[in-house]
């Protein structure tokens, strides 16, 4: 599966939902530093980021470090601009995903290493700033995860998944 990375996220809440799709679609989580919440027991519970030990994640001083570590094609999502629309990509089971800060998206020295044909976008209507991270990295995920075949997915329907084994 797919590898996200989270470069200086904000909100527990996001990264809570974001930690609980990556255990439930098979993609590696990757956070890089620094984050705006503490990664601690007791904060991880009170953010909803109890799906941590179920999730294969990984905590990164810096964007250098993740960067040189992960080998895949590397994408990096913007809100605007020259950018290939998310469906329009023929993902890979090593790609990398790359996702910015709630606020104001990935730092300037982060987007400098993407050019125009790493760059992926999520249509919106005019005149809207962005999608929240956690729906935005779901999009993003569960495109990739529908073009790979959904591989790992739990067969049967709901209910079935939910009897006891």
């Amino acid at each position: 599966m797919v590898d996200v990375v989270l470069v200086e996220p904000q909100i527990a809440v996001n990264t809570g939902s974001i930690i609980r799709l990556c255990a439930n679609t098979g993609a590696r989580l990757h956070l890089v530093e620094p984050l705006g919440f503490s990664l601690d027991e007791r904060a991880l519970r009170r953010g909803g980021l109890d799906y941590h030990e179920l999730a294969d994640t990984k905590v990164w001083p810096a964007f250098a470090e993740c960067r040189a570590a992960l080998t895949g094609r590397w994408f990096a999502t913007v809100a605007r601009g020259d950018a290939t629309r998310y469906d329009a990509i023929a993902y890979e089971p090593d790609d990398v995903l790359v996702f910015g800060r709630e606020a104001d998206g990935l730092p300037a020295h982060v987007a400098a290493e993407f050019t125009a044909e790493q760059c992926v976008h999520i249509p919106m209507r005019p005149g809207n700033r962005s999608i929240n991270l956690a729906n935005a990295v779901g999009i993003v995920v569960y495109e990739a995860w529908r073009q790979l075949g959904f591989a790992g997915a739990e067969p049967g329907t709901f209910e079935e998944a939910r009897r006891p084994r």
